[in-house]
């Protein structure tokens, strides 16, 4: 695949979607083809499986995890690998990390049972780099009226999250870049766009 693979990350009102939209801009006016998507719904399916998700009143970690794997098996498929092969640098707003963080360190699932299932799940497809837009949960939490499942869980649960974010990004320094988020919008676009340019000038890019 000749494309760029690119993730956002970060806990709720951290600001992520907006940065995502600001570098499809850019990228665009720089002569970039971009393909912007997000999980979940990325996908028809996956629009059906957001509504599960994040507005079903109460359902098992589990079958919430299974219900989000399902949901990138088709979004790899059916439109990420599809714009990586057409040469398009594609921003993804949460891709697997947001399940670890999640489903992992929030609800307390088996890191490792989640990374098996991800394994059939994602076939293979990992992002050349990762955004983590890290934020004391209770100031995004601040930032808006809780809407969904998640926003709507208790701030020790948002906690987790963000530590395990943190954990992750540790454990991976080569692919996450990690950006404090409660910086103003126009310092963190600039940051990204930074690590973006030293990653369209590797050979195969541009």
């Amino acid at each position: 695949m000749s494309g760029l693979f690119l993730t956002f990350e970060g806990p709720e009102g951290a600001g992520k979607s907006t940065q995502v939209g600001l570098l499809k801009g850019w990228l665009e006016a720089n002569g970039h083809a971009v393909l912007s998507t997000r999980e979940p719904g990325g996908t028809e399916l996956g629009r059906g499986i957001r509504q599960l998700v994040l507005h079903q009143a109460a359902m098992s970690p589990e079958a919430e995890y299974l219900l989000y794997s399902a949901d990138r098996a088709e979004h790899a498929r059916a439109v990420i690998q599809p714009g990586l092969r057409e040469g398009k640098v594609v921003l993804c707003d949460r891709w697997l990390d947001s399940s670890l963080a999640y489903q992992g360190y929030g609800r307390g699932l088996s890191l490792e049972w989640l990374r098996q299932v991800a394994r059939g799940a994602i076939a293979d497809l990992w992002p050349a780099c990762t955004f983590l837009f890290d934020l004391p949960p209770e100031v995004g939490l601040a930032r808006f009226e809780g809407r969904d499942r998640l926003e709507r869980e208790p701030l020790a649960f948002h906690q987790r999250v963000r530590q395990g974010y943190l954990e992750l990004a540790q454990a991976e320094p080569e692919r996450f870049v990690v950006l404090d988020a409660t910086q103003p919008l126009e310092a963190l676009q600039a940051a990204v766009r930074t690590k973006l340019a030293s990653l369209l000038s590797q050979p195969g890019m541009g």
